[in-house]
């Protein structure tokens, strides 16, 4: 053939402007995409070789990157299936005609893997370099060399050359503004991120030595790929080390991981991988770039959102499918119903996988459940079909350290823990070493505590609620014990308005200031050995602003004060006492009191009830100040006696100390008043 000189045709309609600089996000993409031609290339030449259609030398199927400084290029070599000057017109000429997808048509049943869809990879390379050739001689016999050049105009030469070996050479020669893919460290590093796992060998440089104070390159040529990652093979072809073996290559100096899954399905898509469990070391630990995607063992991304669900995000791996759908330049994915059924299947296959673990040897599941769990628990609150297949297998933990299913725990408990109502009441704790007060009182009436200390489990206690038909989950300190399971009408504190009046006044006007708290006394008569106060948190607000603390769309709750109930236990012998003290010492002074704030209260409920009436109106204002006043004097007064007893103050501060709501210069002035009262 004679030199022949072109424009550069575009058959495919609606796609990008092949300009180079816009053809690509990412200008280091350009490698991927020529390595990725080359083994294609190799890949066609096997194919027809197995076909008979190809009779001559397999022995070097390698592809081969070749940085030389001094030139200013850039070569990607491959020993393939090489193109004449007519698949240089057909394929290069005309943008956007895949070789690749009339291939696969052709050899469709028996084809290796092809990566290349779109025929545009090529075009990349016009991202780093001023001018771009081809060498490339056809395996076909008699086939004569050819070579095209381009300067990223549209205008292209072609024309023959001398090529003693079959297949192709992509010379690229970089431009000014993109000598770092002239440095063979750099180029190192992207063939390391792109084709580390191809199904052909890649060659880069020389494997080097430390050799006279410096490493220095040896005689033998550094492959940098695996060709067969575990992800290829067949699962009972690995070992478990295999399997961390190959962790420790995806992830070096991380630790071995819990469990693994392992992908392999062939309809109706084709999907390969391995999903891994890492330990999450800081309880809930999300990173988007854990799972790698590949498409023929060429890396795409890490970005997978879409083909993993949001709570797989947790997991570490590769997954690898022909079939996810990509943009032009394979940077991204596209919105497609494969990708569902992909995702989905995903999701079904790892709550298999995890039932499986379970039911195989649930002990060393047990071990690693707390390692485990917030990937569950975060699955069962974002995938209803995950959730329903983890009810299964999914652990609650007691305070004392013993492990059961859902179905188990709910079975442990029902007998005595069943409410009046007939709900099942399951107790847990936060926080097992502060809480212990709270959790000791429920064990010893028989009952079990849960540990729910994960940080998701404010929002995993009302999803239990959700799916457990009569039975709601009670935190151990928010109510003291005989109300936190009600089991029938209880005594009540036996208290005349007036002791109520008193006792109230008396422990509120001695409660120290607690930042971003409120108290409200309530009084119960509960065991003489239980304890004289208890400290209890509001379990309903306590949940919203725990859940506040994970959602900004719920600021509102966690501005709010924490809400406390300071319970009084009338019946315990040191409250009785202060209560019959008080009694005896306040009980003629308060009750007159009392009959005057109740006389003009009815007095004031008449003239609210002559509507329009101005003088009224007036008058009622004026008792309305008049009961203030009156309320004012009793707390005073109250208030004053209060403060001449240490046992209500030591009393309260007890309570709060037990909580860690006794702070600073309060908790310095209960280590005197103790002191001062032994």
């Amino acid at each position: 053939m004679s030199q022949t000189k072109g424009t550069i045709g575009v058959t495919t309609e609606n796609i990008f402007p092949v300009i180079k600089k816009f053809l690509y996000s990412d200008h280091e993409i350009f490698l991927r995409e020529l390595v990725s031609n080359a083994v294609d290339a190799t890949q066609k030449l096997k194919t027809l070789s197995s076909f008979g259609e190809f009779k001559g030398d397999l022995s070097d199927m390698t592809v081969r990157v070749t940085v030389d400084k001094e030139a200013g290029t850039l070569t990607v070599s491959d020993h393939g299936i090489g193109m004449t000057a007519d698949d240089i017109e057909k394929y290069i000429n005309q943008i956007a005609f895949s070789g690749a997808e009339e291939f696969l048509e052709k050899y469709k049943d028996n084809a290796n893997a092809i990566i290349g869809h779109f025929g545009l990879g090529f075009y990349s390379a016009f991202m780093v370099a001023s001018k771009v050739e081809i060498r490339s001689l056809s395996y076909k016999e008699g086939a004569e060399a050819v070579r095209w050049e381009c300067d990223g105009s549209p205008e292209f030469t072609m024309e023959p050359t001398d090529k003693a070996e079959r297949g192709t050479d992509i010379v690229l020669h970089i431009d000014p503004e993109n000598k770092e893919f002239l440095e063979q460290a750099r180029v190192d590093s992207l063939l390391k991120k792109y084709c580390r796992f191809l199904p052909v060998p890649v060659i880069s440089g020389k494997e080097q030595e430390w050799k006279d104070g410096k490493m220095t390159d040896t005689d033998r040529d550094k492959i940098i790929n695996i060709t067969e990652p575990a992800w290829t093979k067949k699962p009972a072809a690995l070992t478990d080390d295999d399997y961390r073996a190959f962790y420790h290559e995806l992830y070096p100096g991380q630790d071995d991981p819990l469990f693994w899954i392992h992908l392999n399905v062939d309809y109706p898509f084709t999907l390969t991988g391995i999903l891994f469990f890492p330990k999450i070391k800081n309880n809930f630990e999300i990173a988007k770039n854990r799972i790698q995607l590949y498409c023929n063992q060429v890396y795409v991304t890490d970005s997978v959102e879409g083909v993993v669900p949001e709570f797989m995000m947790l997991l570490q791996g590769v997954i690898d499918s022909p079939d996810i759908p990509l943009n032009v330049s394979r940077s991204y994915l596209q919105s497609d119903s494969a990708v569902k059924k992909i995702s989905s299947y995903i999701t079904k296959k790892v709550a298999s996988r995890l039932d499986e673990l379970f039911k195989a040897d649930r002990k060393e599941f047990e071990q690693k459940w707390d390692d485990i769990k917030v990937f569950i628990e975060y699955g069962m609150l974002t995938d209803e079909k995950f959730c329903d297949a983890a009810m299964k297998f999914d652990l609650l933990k007691d305070t004392e350290g013993r492990y059961f299913t859902i179905d188990e725990y709910k079975e442990l408990v029902s007998p005595a823990q069943t409410d009046k109502e007939g709900d099942i009441v399951m107790l847990y704790s936060t926080d097992p070493t502060a809480q212990y007060t709270y959790i000791k009182a429920a064990t010893d009436r028989g009952y079990s505590v849960l540990v729910m200390d994960g940080q998701l489990d404010s929002h995993f206690v009302g999803l239990l609620e959700h799916k457990i038909e009569k039975c709601r989950l009670v935190r151990v300190d928010s109510d003291v014990i005989d109300n936190l399971i009600p089991k029938s009408d209880r005594k009540t504190a036996d208290l005349t308005p007036t002791q109520r009046d008193i006792l109230t006044t008396l422990f509120n006007s001695q409660l120290p200031k607690v930042d971003k708290a409120q108290f409200l006394i309530t009084f119960e008569a509960m065991k003489e050995t239980d304890a004289p106060v208890v400290v209890t948190q509001n379990e309903y607000m306590r949940r919203m602003k725990e859940m506040a603390a994970l959602q900004p769309s719920m600021n509102f709750y966690g501005d709010m004060p924490d809400s406390y109930q300071l319970i009084i236990n009338t019946e315990q012998p040191v409250v009785r006492r202060v209560t019959a003290e008080a009694d005896s010492a306040l009980a003629d002074q308060v009750k007159p009191i009392e009959q005057e704030i109740e006389a003009k209260n009815a007095e004031i409920a008449k003239l609210r009830e002559k509507k329009d009436d101005a003088e009224a109106a007036k008058q009622a204002d004026a008792l309305g100040a008049e009961v203030s006043a009156a309320r004012d004097r009793q707390v005073k007064l109250v208030s004053d006696y209060a403060a001449t007893r240490p046992v209500v103050k030591q009393l309260l501060d007890l309570a709060l100390l037990g909580n860690g709501l006794l702070r600073g210069e309060d908790l310095s002035r209960f280590i005197a008043r103790s002191v001062e009262l032994l």
